[in-house]
């Protein structure tokens, strides 16, 4: 049996908030808390630096930071499994946010690439692929929500 893999997954989103309320959301541990790691997250939001996200049921992922342009870009290595090093060739995907402003809102591209040359079998790729796809979609509504309804 052959398993079609994507490396890409792509989601998009509008949010009605300006574009520095939508980058404080998405780079602020009390707001990833909310959208995204609901079990805890550490983050230092500039090039080099350590993220960690926490999922009581999954456990402690890691990344790193690779690009970080406030209220334009935000791209990070995530570690597939719990504990690893997002540094370790075949570990970890590339995950990246792109803001741009749209009318009076902001325009939030999400992209996560890297899935093929993880060093899984192609099953475990293709499940990654179909859970990150639904994660992500709904943490980008979640985070669109919170960034509409914050004013800090």
């Amino acid at each position: 049996m052959t398993v079609t893999v994507a490396d890409r997954i792509e989601r998009e989103v509008y949010v009605p908030a300006p574009i520095d309320r939508v980058w404080r959301v998405l780079t602020t541990p009390e707001h990833i808390r909310v959208w995204y790691a609901p079990g805890g997250c550490e983050i230092d939001p500039h090039p080099g630096g350590r993220l960690r996200f926490r999922w009581d049921e999954y456990g402690e992922f890691h990344g790193q930071v690779e690009r970080a342009v406030p209220d334009t870009l935000f791209r990070f290595r995530l570690a597939l499994e719990p504990d690893h090093a997002p540094s370790d060739p075949g570990e970890a995907t590339l995950v990246e946010f792109a803001l741009s402003p749209e009318g009076h809102g902001t325009r939030l591209r999400l992209a996560e690439s890297g899935i093929r040359a993880l060093s899984v079998p192609d099953d475990a790729k293709a499940k990654h692929a179909e859970y990150a796809t639904l994660s992500w979609t709904s943490a980008l509504e979640e985070l669109a929500a919170i960034a509409a309804a914050s004013h800090n």
